[in-house]
């Protein structure tokens, strides 16, 4: 049974950044994307960052320049490093990973920007 554990969110002012975690567990297999959705309240959920096996990332224009994404292989890990983070980056975020052909969740993390 995998299961991806997150970690990092929180109540930070606009300007300030945050560092989110998502650990795999269950699982032998190195996952094949890792990626960070977003969901703010009211809103449908949309792609924050994805990352190849590779290092290959892709970003939407919206977070360009002030997050990173980047991940473990050996620790079946992923993070996401956000900058100069904005009130409208408030949502919950959640951790994917496609492992063995299948797509996993994490539980979502709340993060909240002040102005």
């Amino acid at each position: 049974q995998v299961q991806l554990v997150e970690s990092g969110g929180g109540l930070v002012q606009a300007g300030g950044s945050l560092r989110l975690s998502c650990a795999a567990s269950g699982s032998a297999r190195s996952a094949i994307v890792m990626a960070w959705y977003r969901q703010a309240q009211g809103k449908q959920r949309e792609l924050a960052a994805s990352i190849t096996f590779s290092d290959s990332a892709r970003y939407p224009d919206s977070v360009k320049g002030r997050f990173t994404i980047s991940r473990d292989n050996t620790q079946n890990t992923v993070f996401l490093q956000m900058n100069s983070l904005k009130p409208e980056d408030t949502a919950v975020y959640y951790c994917n990973m496609n492992i063995g052909g299948r797509d996993y969740w994490g539980q979502g993390t709340q993060v909240t920007v002040s102005s």
